[in-house]
């Protein structure tokens, strides 16, 4: 019996332990991977505050190893789903089964990729899923962002106030975001929006140099550009617990900015939770929230 376990060892997991763990709870993290999630994939942070440059590896592991530090459980396990035994949870996996007072779902979620040729390799070398993490390594460059929602709309937005040419990508003739937002960037001269089109190739060597666009009726044509912006979307990992917490209609976990989810003893942070800004400092700020939660829960329980 654990007073609580975490499932997801990305930032927002990692956090939540380090907080159990200072709070002397009894604390168990189940990942299905490697610690530290989507960030390791990110070769710069220079946005999280007190370290002025940091790789996502370097800051995950350093993240992971003051949590085994301070004496927190590790088992690399997938968690298939949650039992609700009233004053206590099980945590199932295809291997065994885990018992605790409290369980903090930080799965997180992944970019929906493009599925174009490259595009994991050259992820960090010019492609990228979050404007707002990288956007200030392309300044004055020409980039492109590749969607048709708001955050796309949002992101050739932001770009557009730091590089010289913005390059907005969408498959169909409208877009799904905000017309607002569309009138601002129509009137940007530095952005170009291109309809009916997809990037059906990636032009590089050690980096990105360029894209290769091709529209409905099959022309094509070449940008040259230095980053590459992908917002076509991401994918919570919440599949595994729709019977346990309520999902909004794109899979992301209904929840109070407490992180509490409709059931008791089951919390949720990160990425896989429904809010507005998703960050590698939100994640942290959710893991500490959801935590905190849990050993106040904990603390009322007559176990």
């Amino acid at each position: 019996m654990y007073d609580i376990i975490i499932i997801g060892a990305g930032p927002a997991g990692l956090t939540a332990a380090i907080y159990a763990r200072r709070a002397a709870k009894s604390t168990l993290v189940i990942e299905a991977k490697g610690f530290g999630g989507q960030i390791i994939k990110t070769p710069d942070i220079e946005n999280y505050p007190v370290e002025q440059h940091i790789s996502g590896l370097d800051f995950a592991t350093k993240l992971y190893n003051q949590t085994v530090a301070l004496g927190a459980e590790f088992i690399f396990e997938k968690a298939t789903s949650i039992k609700d035994n009233g004053k206590t949870k099980t945590v199932v996996t295809p291997k065994s089964e885990y018992e605790a007072k409290a369980v903090i779902i930080a799965t997180g979620s992944e970019s929906r990729l493009l599925g174009v040729e490259g595009e994991a390799e050259f992820t960090g070398r010019g492609v990228s899923y979050c404007a707002t993490c990288d956007g200030l390594f392309f300044r004055n460059k020409a980039v492109a962002v590749v969607g048709g929602g708001n955050t796309a709309l949002e992101d050739a937005l932001y770009m557009a106030d730091i590089a010289e040419k913005v390059y907005l990508i969408h498959r169909r003739d409208e877009f799904r975001g905000e017309e607002t937002t569309v009138s601002r960037l129509k009137e940007r001269e530095n952005v170009e929006i291109i309809y009916n089109s997809t990037v059906t190739k990636l032009i590089a060597d050690k980096r990105l140099r360029g894209i290769e666009v091709t529209d409905k009726q099959g022309n094509t044509r070449e940008l040259e550009i230095r980053g590459l912006f992908v917002a076509v979307g991401r994918i919570p990992e919440n599949k595994n617990f729709g019977d346990i917490i309520e999902l909004d209609a794109s899979g992301y976990a209904v929840s109070s900015e407490n992180c509490l989810t409709k059931t008791n003893g089951v919390f949720v942070a990160g990425d896989n939770r429904g809010k507005e800004v998703r960050q590698l400092v939100t994640a942290t700020a959710d893991g500490a929230v959801a935590a905190t939660q849990a050993v106040r829960y904990i603390s009322n329980l007559n176990i």
